[in-house]
């Protein structure tokens, strides 16, 4: 996103919500700004960058937040109007978007949101990817947000084939790659069935970028020849978890936690009562790759304590191994 005037350090206000606001706080934080949102209806998405603490919130736009503001921007919250159906079949690109950082998607996932009639976006892509999209573009939000708003999985797989079945060329975007803890692949059997023209981008995923950010190798000569990525969603000792953390305890690989900040201290239990030493060395990235990227380093035995004190949240990254104990850069 380019400015006439440079944001960088500036407090800049906003006025108003709208389907690209996630996309125009995105750019503006990364050129250094604080942002301070004016709206009485948000979306899941920009809710979420709210309640992660990069936005800030109010709900009238009086003298005092006036004149404490350096830039005022007015969002455009007008609606995608309807388009008239096609005869024609449409499709669906499921494209991923990265871990954060724009300048880590894939130029094939650029290509797919400039030519896309449709976004169907979701919370943790890059948002300022948005800002690729032609002016007409509609911008869809079907974002879930942990223990809060969601939208439905069922749900999505439907706005997916009746806007495809339109005849628009529809982007499926989500953060990281669609097949890792994505559900690409219920998206994309759901298109197959309605018999929808499908196309995946894959993307660069959390597991592999968000350590590589932090400075942490998931593999290293001497400590390491392999690493295990897994969902920390459901807790080790929960019926439903298919995790095997007795094997991973004692497999002397570099394990990955996705979503498992809620559930941090349950899986530093487990692996620890399962044998690996309390003073395995930890990390936890929360908002990997994006200017407020924060690194809480410890051990097992206290990773998830320290992970709290630092009031970290989701969306963050664990790892757990002696990888996690190096220094680098």
């Amino acid at each position: 996103m380019t400015y006439e005037l440079s944001v960088a350090e500036r407090h800049v206000v906003i006025v108003g919500a709208g389907p690209r606001t996630a996309a125009t706080i995105s750019g503006l934080l990364g050129e250094r700004a604080t942002v301070t949102l004016v709206a009485d209806r948000l979306d899941a998405t920009v809710e979420d960058l709210v309640a992660r603490g990069l936005v800030r919130r109010a709900m009238v736009l009086d003298e005092a937040l006036l004149d404490d503001a350096d830039i005022v921007l007015r969002e455009n919250t007008a609606q995608h109007a309807d388009r008239p159906a096609s005869s024609a079949l449409g499709t669906v690109t499921l494209v991923g978007g990265g871990p954060g950082d724009p300048g880590l998607m894939s130029l094939a996932g650029r290509e797919a949101i400039e030519k896309a009639e449709v976004i169907v976006t979701d919370r943790l892509v890059p948002h300022a990817v948005l800002s690729w999209a032609a002016p007409d573009t509609e911008v869809i939000d079907v974002a879930k947000i942990p223990h809060g708003r969601f939208t439905p999985q069922e749900e999505i797989n439907r706005i997916l084939v009746e806007a495809a079945q339109s005849g628009r060329a529809v982007v499926r975007l989500k953060g990281g790659d669609n097949f890792v803890f994505g559900r690409g692949g219920e998206e994309l059997i759901a298109c197959a069935e309605a018999g929808i023209p499908t196309q995946v981008v894959p993307g660069l995923s959390s597991a592999l970028a968000v350590p590589g950010a932090a400075g942490i190798p998931l593999t290293h000569r001497g400590l390491t020849q392999g690493f295990a990525v897994v969902s920390g969603h459901v807790a080790p000792d929960d019926p439903a978890s298919t995790v095997d953390w007795e094997a991973l305890a004692s497999s002397n690989l570099t394990i990955v936690v996705l979503m498992g900040v809620r559930q941090l201290g349950a899986i530093a239990t487990r692996l620890v009562s399962a044998g690996l030493a309390s003073t395995t060395p930890a990390a936890v990235i929360a908002d990997g790759t994006l200017p407020s990227q924060r690194v809480v380093r410890a051990t097992l035995d206290d990773i998830a304590a320290r992970a709290a004190e630092e009031g970290i949240g989701a969306p963050a990254v664990t790892v757990i191994g002696r990888v996690a104990g190096l220094e680098l850069g």
